[in-house]
């Protein structure tokens, strides 16, 4: 079942606003997913300054702060827990935040890296954890939301959405995949890692594997997986510069895209979407089975 939200801002004056759009999208499908609830939110200048980087961990030390600290003297490090989540922001490219959170916490779980981006997810009702990850304050100019009900995995944060591979990538996922399995032990085959043992992790990393080895934009990376992936889904997949939509061939799973000048935004619901700023004016349509729609900053 599971329930997807998200928007990319097009008007930058929209952007004080996103955390409040996205704090109301959680109520129109919180009743597809009550296991558990995450978000990725890029451009928080916030929460995430310029010339920071973010790493989410799960399963996180006490004392995480002290041991990235000690690595990273002059990096102005920070950590702060939301729900399952233990959030890292530092003064220094995401690539030496990661490498040194995976040294010196070797047994916490990473489920997000970002230079624009940050990650969220945890276990609980979704209306509570938008409280617990202060959704409302966001600012930015793109947000995803995913309410989940666990069908291939337990109900636990290592189960939650969005998935992420590598810097500012995130997935979120409706349905399932019938052959994950195979494709993932293809994946390993190629040398990728997981951390999960989640269908839609393999997504994630496919897409990313096919961005980074093959050098295929976001589109065609999605195209290769709607040609690859079998099963039942809607995929909303985002990265720091966009935001990008597919359905399988049978389009079974619900999902309304609502297209306007200053936003565009999908949903599982309408009622998700209802409330966003000239609504009445949005082109909204249905997206067709096995076409990706893509938006770029």
């Amino acid at each position: 079942m599971c329930g997807i939200a998200g928007i990319h801002l097009r008007d930058e004056s929209l952007v004080p606003q996103l955390g409040s759009l996205m704090h109301a999208m959680v109520e129109g499908i919180e009743v597809r997913g009550p296991d558990s609830a995450g978000v990725a939110i890029y451009g928080d200048r916030e929460r995430l300054p310029e010339d920071y980087s973010s790493v989410s961990v799960l399963n996180a030390p006490e004392n995480l702060k002290e041991l990235v600290s000690e690595k990273l003297p002059d990096a102005d490090v920070t950590t702060e827990d939301f729900a399952d989540t233990t959030f890292v922001r530092a003064k220094v490219k995401s690539v030496e935040l990661s490498k040194v959170v995976a040294e010196v916490a070797p047994e916490a779980i990473s489920i997000g890296t970002g230079d624009d981006s940050v990650v969220y997810k945890g276990v609980g009702n979704p209306l509570d954890l938008r409280e617990t990850y202060r959704l409302a304050d966001a600012t930015g100019w793109q947000g995803v939301i995913h309410t989940r009900l666990a069908t291939e995995s337990a109900v636990d944060a290592e189960g939650a959405h969005p998935y992420t591979a590598g810097t500012g990538l995130s997935i979120v996922h409706n349905g399932s995949f019938a052959n994950h399995a195979t494709i993932r032990r293809e994946l390993q085959d190629e040398g990728v890692e997981f951390n999960s043992e989640n269908d839609t992790e393999v997504a994630a990393r496919y897409i990313a594997y096919r961005m980074k080895e093959k050098g295929e934009d976001l589109h065609t990376a999605i195209e290769a997986l709607s040609e690859t992936f079998d099963g039942f889904y809607t995929l909303l997949v985002t990265t720091e510069d966009s935001f990008a939509v597919v359905r399988d061939e049978y389009a079974c799973k619900p999902v309304i895209i609502a297209e306007h000048p200053q936003w565009v935004a999908m949903a599982s619901e309408f009622q998700a979407i209802a409330h966003l700023p000239g609504i009445e004016d949005a082109k909204i349509f249905e997206p067709g089975p096995k076409k990706v729609y893509t938006w770029k900053r």
